[in-house]
């Protein structure tokens, strides 16, 4: 269940749904259901429950919780942030098949040896919290109490993460058929909590309808497209990376990026060197291999070899017109381009000139990898347009706009391809933020281009195998050790893909 869905889209599988046969209260009723279920799963009937609900569907699930939980055995209180009347439609029928007390809020505080229902907003939240509803999140936030979240912490936005003026912070969430983008985009991901998947009776046919075009970044979404070493290939046919070094002593980028290369996959890695940087490369490396290119000159001489197929530049490469002139010559030819760091600060300047560059009708899908000071330099015009505002459709912009693959670095990356697929992270821990590990990312992302896999899977497998070496390895991390790690994340990838 690795797609997500935009809270349009979960509108419309709900409605599909129902088309199908399934009626809407039983939707609600399982979704309640499954609420229940995560308390009593994880708390004693003696334990206070206080459900907070709000005047819509969110609201209805919150009364079938009480409901169930109530004839349980559990002690429940309601409390409605809304006149009665102001509900319709479902939640107010599952208001009237509630036989409890149903109490207004009136400011009180919540009890700290409670399990409290946040069932006030779902994932469309469209405006700031305010008012009551905001002064209710903020008790709801001092009280220490356990928080368990239906669908979204209230004052989340379902398709962005963003805290809407006030947002629950949840130790749970539980939420229906798919989650939505807002559950991995921070800061929407730190306030859900662990997040439960329910099924609620939604059949997954209804997405084929739907199309959605976003996911979770999970080797479901681009195994099939994983190169995997045959029996009758050679290192030759597992493509041979280039990957552009700076002058000395600005040389320890490359090399985490060259080995990266090596370590993904790529049959053969060849580090581009300046002259001035040819001993120090070739005493640091074994089996990736040292060649000069002195200049824009010198790296047209050394790609005028075909059989390098993929490029890696800006890991120490140095700023300025010459790393520009570089890039030209490196795009120039029918190779996969990946540019990261100083390649993409060296046009922060003036963005159309790469975007001219990009343009290149010989050029294979580059891959940028800005991390968000490198966007905002390049990208910073799309914060004019006020529906661009926000991490995901940020980079989906800037791809249509590069007709690039654009990894938007984060502890929540995007991955953005310019047709509007996406797909957003979730295993990469707080281990990662140390200097060199996104030259190590960029490495991984050319070493699997070298190996021809498609530069939007290649992108998104590169940062899930990035997120999964830094917690292989945990606290201390530094960036030599990523790569090192790639050996048993391989191993147990490669026995679950299916053979081809």
């Amino acid at each position: 269940m690795f797609e997500l869905l935009t809270t349009e889209q979960m509108r419309q599988a709900d409605a599909l749904a129902v088309t199908a046969g399934v009626p809407s209260l039983e939707l609600m009723e399982n979704a309640g259901l499954a609420v229940a279920d995560a308390v009593t799963a994880g708390f004693r009937s003696s334990r206070p429950v206080i459900v907070v609900a709000g005047p819509g569907n969110n609201g209805g699930d919150g009364f079938v919780a009480a409901r169930i939980l109530a004839a349980r055995g559990c002690r429940v209180r309601l409390v409605l942030l809304a006149e009665p009347e102001r509900l319709s439609g479902d939640a107010a029928e599952m208001a009237r098949r509630f036989d409890g007390p149903v109490a207004r809020w009136s400011g009180e505080e919540f009890d700290s040896n409670s399990v409290v229902i946040d069932a006030l907003f779902g994932a469309g939240l469209a405006r700031a919290v305010d008012g009551d509803a905001a002064d209710a999140i903020a008790a709801i936030n001092r009280s220490g109490a356990h928080v368990v979240a239906v669908d979204l912490p209230s004052g989340i936005q379902g398709d962005t993460g963003a805290a809407m003026g006030a947002a629950v912070r949840a130790a749970q969430t539980v939420t229906f058929f798919r989650r939505k983008p807002g559950h991995l985009l921070l800061p929407g991901r730190i306030h859900c909590g662990r997040i439960t998947l329910a099924d609620i009776g939604i059949p997954s046919s209804v997405l084929a309808t739907i199309g959605p075009n976003l996911s979770v970044n999970d080797p479901a979404g681009w195994g099939r497209n994983f190169p995997i070493p045959q029996a009758a290939g050679h290192k030759y046919s597992r493509g041979h990376a280039v990957v552009l070094s700076g002058e000395f002593p600005s040389t320890g980028a490359a090399r985490l990026a060259a080995r990266a290369a090596l370590r993904s996959g790529a049959g053969l890695v060849t580090i581009a060197s300046p002259k001035s940087a040819l001993a120090v490369n070739a005493a640091g490396t074994i089996a990736v291999m040292v060649r000069e290119a002195e200049g824009a000159v010198g790296l047209a001489e050394l790609l005028a070899d075909p059989r390098f197929n993929a490029v890696v530049m800006g890991p120490g490469g140095g700023v300025g017109p010459e790393m520009r002139a570089k890039i030209r010559v490196a795009a120039t030819g029918d190779r996969a381009l990946v540019l990261d760091a100083d390649a993409l600060t060296s046009f922060g300047e003036n963005p159309n000139e790469l975007f001219t560059i990009l343009a290149n009708q010989n050029l294979s899908t580059a891959v940028l990898t800005p991390h968000t000071g490198e966007f905002d330099k390049l990208f910073s015009y799309l914060e004019k347009t006020p529906s661009v505002n926000e991490k995901l459709e940020m980079a989906l912009a800037a791809s249509h706009e590069t007709g690039s693959i654009v990894v938007l670095k984060g502890p929540d990356t995007v991955v953005a391809a310019p047709d509007g697929r996406a797909t957003i992270a979730e295993n990469a821990p707080p281990y990662l933020a140390t200097a060199g590990t996104g030259d190590v990312l960029a490495g991984i992302i050319g070493g699997l281009r070298a190996q021809r896999m498609p530069a939007f899977e290649a992108a998104s497998a590169a940062v899930w195998l990035h997120g999964e070496a830094a917690n292989i390895i945990g606290p201390g991390l530094i960036a030599e050790d990523l790569s090192e790690a790639l050996p048993s994340i391989y191993r147990r990838l490669f026995s679950t893909l299916a053979p081809r």
